[in-house]
């Protein structure tokens, strides 16, 4: 059975309280620790993306601001967890599911787990609608299995082929930051405004309807099957700041039963210091 990529907080009401059902919070605010021992989804682990799932260098040039984390250490990770693909994992952040709990979900993805599901609306709106929450720190139960994960299975590119391509009319390179981030009118995280050459800007937030519920997968189909205009996914990049909310766009595809173009990881943090000399504005 094909599992929807979303979850919503009906569904989850009904099997949070499954011995096979894992709950994740992958908040990422700046007191995201914090926040999480003071309330969280009752049954809900916390991960760290900058820990857990990045392998940040000191050097943000090299692979931008979260890399993906060594195969290795994200086997470990799993392990450690008890994270294991006959689970039913279900990740929230707070931010909607547009931050670092499409990142995870990305990556469970890509090393080979069906089962694993963002959950609507977030911890706020799971809040708001008094799904049951609680301070209590839940510890993993793990056994001693070994969970292997030998390649990121969904589509990459690096810096180096962007640079081949951005002058390329069979590529499309698309932009999911806000709207003045890609004009380059300001930048809050990076050392440079504006965008790669040629990109297009289809900010991750119009994902999300007035009550920042993702759209339903036929207006999300509608919506990037016009962006695409027939290239074909294998020529199609996505990125963001970092690789993180560029993971939303991707899981709003997967949604829309459409397929996965590839993942610039580096993004713009990398890109606008290792390229500074290519970029683009429109001021």
């Amino acid at each position: 059975m094909v599992v929807s990529p979303i979850i919503n907080l009906k569904e989850l009401f009904e099997i949070y309280q499954n011995q096979n059902v894992m709950i994740f919070d992958v908040r990422n605010s700046k007191n995201a620790k914090s926040e999480y021992q003071n309330e969280h989804l009752e049954g809900a682990i916390f991960v760290d993306l900058n820990t857990e799932l990045s392998e940040i260098n000191s050097d943000i040039s090299i692979n931008g601001r979260h890399p993906l984390p060594k195969l290795e250490n994200f086997s470990k990770f799993l392990s450690r967890n008890g994270i294991s693909k006959e689970k039913h994992i279900v990740l929230y952040d707070n931010q909607f599911g547009a931050n670092a709990a499409a990142r995870f979900w990305w990556m469970l993805k890509a090393v080979g787990f069906k089962k694993v599901q963002v959950l609507n609306g977030g911890f706020s709106y799971a809040k708001a609608n008094n799904f049951p929450l609680t301070s209590k720190i839940k510890i993993s139960n793990f056994d001693d299995t070994v969970i292997e994960v030998k390649e990121w299975g969904l589509p990459t590119v690096d810096i180096s082929k962007i640079e081949k391509i951005i002058y390329n009319p069979n590529y499309l390179i698309v932009d999911v930051r806000s709207k003045d981030r890609y004009d380059g009118l300001f930048e809050p995280l990076d050392l440079i405004a504006g965008h790669i050459p040629g990109a297009v800007n289809m900010p991750f937030l119009e994902n999300l309807d007035s009550e920042n519920l993702f759209l339903s997968p036929s207006k999300i189909k509608a919506k990037y099957i016009k962006l695409f205009n027939n290239y074909n996914s294998k020529n199609i990049i996505i990125h963001c700041g970092s690789g993180v909310t560029a993971c939303h766009t991707l899981l709003c595809l997967e949604y829309a039963n459409l397929e996965l173009p590839n993942l610039y990881v580096g993004s713009w943090s990398e890109w606008s210091r290792k390229c500074s000399d290519k970029i683009e504005t429109n001021l």
